[in-house]
């Protein structure tokens, strides 16, 4: 395929009607055999995928059959893929997978950090109690490569480093998804100390579309996977996250993920095609509006759907009072591709 820098898109931050910062975005749309069908900015873009991958790394334990071994059911599964906000329910079922391996919270390898949720850390504060590595958003993911890693006989000490198998394991499952060859993939660290792996936002757009294709066999490994996030979206994201409220407006259409520095991916199983999406700045605040908005464009989201994500189609800026001074809008001009 070839894809080329073309058709427009961005987020601009406006401080009254005057735009004062402008978001650079990039996004491609892939249907599952590859092909591209349209684009804006660079669809060749090399990209982190950060968390926006999660589901594709949880495929491992679905195929593997390691989620079986546990018991593990669909709410467990849905935290594996989830980038959570640490609230009380995340936390228990984090500890609830654990503790059907026979572990606790120190066999996390990923640090502690404070709830993205601000009533949970709130009330961390209230009770004088510190963060655990069972808020990290991160921590459904880190007790499903312990599973992955108990479940084959592997070590589960370092399970997080680079050459162990369960990272390998994780390569070899982005690689056949994303139809990339492993040696082309780089790897670096990502923030909760596992592998994070880079691809042409294209490739990674494919890894969505097949997804969402697999996800028309309910009874498949990518169906179980899918349908566990799209009928558990409080798990994959939480209060006043767009990874759940999408989900929850979207009642089955899409199903999505979102990634640090300005990733943002999605799926359409009627449709058969992925959406990966790339801030180029990195900046979170321009993602959800961007994402959005291409949905809009491609006609997945009703004039319902739109009121309903209102708060994070058009974002508000405020000012140290509280009081709106701006807003942040997407513009997206999707081009059709060619080969």
């Amino acid at each position: 395929m070839s894809a080329s820098v073309s058709g427009r898109a961005g987020v601009e931050v406006r401080r009254g009607e005057t735009v004062e910062s402008l978001h650079r975005v990039s996004v491609a749309v892939v249907e599952a055999d590859g092909r591209l069908r349209a684009h804006a900015g660079d669809a060749d873009l090399v990209v982190f995928a950060r968390s926006a991958v999660k589901p594709v790394q949880a495929m491992a334990l679905v195929e593997d059959r390691a989620a079986d071994r546990f018991g593990w059911s669909d709410r467990e599964l849905a935290l594996a893929c989830a980038s959570h906000s640490g609230e009380p329910r995340h936390v228990e079922i984090a500890e609830s997978m654990l503790a059907s391996l026979g572990l606790g919270e120190a066999a996390l390898a990923c640090g502690a950090h404070a709830p993205f949720d601000d009533a949970a850390a709130r009330e961390l504060v209230r009770r004088g109690e510190k963060p655990t590595r069972l808020h990290n958003n991160c921590s459904g993911k880190h007790a499903g490569m312990l599973a992955l890693a108990a479940a084959h006989g592997w070590p589960l000490s370092g399970y997080h480093e680079q050459k162990h198998p369960v990272q390998l394991r994780m390569l070899h499952e982005v690689s056949r998804w994303s139809a990339t060859p492993t040696d082309a993939i780089p790897v670096a660290v990502d923030g909760c100390g596992v592998s994070t792996f880079a691809l042409p936002l294209h490739a990674l757009a494919l890894c969505f579309a097949r997804l969402a294709i697999g996800a028309r066999d309910r009874d498949g490994p990518a169906g179980r996977l899918i349908h566990a996030m799209i009928g558990h979206p409080e798990l994959v994201g939480g209060t006043d996250r767009l990874c759940t409220a999408l989900m929850q407006v979207a009642l089955g259409r899409i199903f999505a993920k979102v990634g640090a520095e300005g990733v943002y991916c999605a799926g359409v199983p009627a449709g058969g095609i992925g959406i990966a999406l790339k801030v180029e700045d990195g900046a979170k605040r321009a993602a959800e509006p961007a994402v959005i908005e291409v949905l809009r464009l491609l006609g997945l989201l009703t004039d319902g759907d739109m009121e309903q994500l209102a708060r994070y189609a058009r974002p508000q800026v405020l000012n140290t009072r509280g009081d709106v001074v701006g807003s942040l809008r997407a513009r997206v001009e999707l081009e059709t591709a060619y080969e």
